[in-house]
């Protein structure tokens, strides 16, 4: 049973590690491409078929990661009370949307005035394990319908948003609506909502629910067919909905010039805030290849193993690590202070110069030399870890 459980705990380790390390390569693609500001890499009217993949394999980091994140926090129910479990949630959920405030929001911008206060993804896994810390309390059935009810409903606010006069506000850009809306709080500063939390939180919750496949009454075959059964189930549903094209995502697809470029559109799925068809087809493909990792030991899965169990402590060392292999680039091509692009949006300060930047081969580089750099850290941090478990604080990075 202990060998199970290990190998159970050590494919979603796998997965969670994959999705950390591909999500680096957007943000890499954010400070280094040519066209990063001056273009969308889903734009299909300029894109490639490299960039477009480039940008859309990194949609299915969020969502796994997310859904990863309840399924972790089921099985830590599974030894602890609900009580203590609650408690743990609610002080890691405040502790996860504080860095976000602060952390993650000067990781980006580099300005030391705290001028932009992002709340992205960082927040979205803060704020739903801030309410699933007080879920957890209900019945297992009534939580699982929440979540069903979030993550299948919640696009039905699509139509009242697509009117042109439509202004939900704050409170319901915070929940649903915003798309990096900003607001001013204080003096300069401005809070950018980019992760509107209620989707997240339906997939979180699901996450949680699905879990109960890892608990120790479920074996490996039959944890085996439920999720690749469930996975095509979700990939079948992409397929169905988006060919309806009414239901399930703010924006439509199109017949464009070409088959690819049509398949393209139709792939080209509603982030922010997450929509059924986006989370349909990452959360398909996520569970599909769960069965397969279990059984899958080698060289590639034992690096990806060290990345997922110390997601935390990559994500807010990759993101200082890349913005400042920007800034040494930016000086190195003889710029200066006063040509760093000041932009609206969360970075505030880009060590950039509009429609200069590297090539997509450019960008592939810099984000494997990131990775290597950070794999000895994150190496260190494990055996750190796992070395000390008493520490308690530990639990918190």
């Amino acid at each position: 049973m202990t060998t199970t459980i290990q190998q159970r705990i050590l494919s979603i380790d796998i997965l969670r590690g994959v999705v950390m390390v591909v999500m680096a390569l957007d943000h890499v693609r954010d400070y280094f491409h040519i066209y990063a500001w001056t273009d969308d890499p889903l734009n299909l009217e300029t894109t490639t078929p490299a960039l477009y993949f480039t940008r859309y394999i990194t949609h299915f980091c969020a969502p796994t990661f997310v859904f990863l994140s309840g399924v972790s926090i089921y099985l830590q129910s599974l030894r602890k009370t609900k009580p203590e479990l609650s408690v743990f949630l609610i002080k890691r959920g405040l502790w996860l949307i504080f860095v976000e405030m602060i952390i993650v929001s000067f990781a980006w911008s580099f300005n030391p005035a705290f001028e932009r206060f992002p709340l992205a993804v960082i927040w979205a896994i803060g704020v739903s394990m801030l309410l699933l810390g007080f879920l957890i309390r209900l019945p297992y059935k009534v939580i699982l319908g929440l979540g069903l009810v979030i993550v299948f409903g919640h696009n039905l606010l699509d139509f009242p948003e697509a009117a042109p006069d439509f202004n939900g506000g704050f409170w319901l850009d915070l929940l649903h609506s915003s798309k990096w809306t900003s607001y001013q709080i204080i003096g300069n500063s401005k809070l950018i909502i980019a992760y509107p939390f209620l989707p997240w939180l339906g997939l979180m919750i699901i996450g949680y629910c699905a879990g109960l496949l890892y608990s120790p009454q479920f074996d490996a075959a039959r944890r085996k067919k439920i999720l690749t059964q469930m996975g095509m189930g979700l990939l079948v549903l992409f397929v169905i909905l988006r060919s309806i094209n009414i239901y399930g995502d703010p924006v439509a697809w199109s017949p464009q010039r070409s088959e690819l470029y049509t398949f393209f559109s139709f792939m080209n799925i509603h982030k922010y805030p997450p929509s059924i068809l986006y989370m349909c087809v990452t959360i398909g493909c996520a569970l599909l290849l769960l069965p397969y990792l279990e059984k899958l030991e080698n060289r590639f899965t034992k690096i990806m193993v060290v990345f997922g169990r110390t997601a935390f402590f990559y994500y807010i060392l990759h993101l200082y690590l890349i913005h400042v292999l920007a800034m040494i680039s930016f000086y190195i091509q003889g710029h200066t202070l006063s040509q760093i692009a000041e932009t609206d949006s969360i970075f505030k300060w880009k060590f950039v110069v509009p429609s200069e930047g590297f090539s997509l081969i450019g960008v592939y580089a810099v984000w494997l030399f990131v990775i290597l750099c950070l794999y000895p850290l994150c190496k260190w941090y494990d055996t750190y870890k796992t070395n000390h478990k008493e520490k308690w604080w530990l639990s918190y990075l």
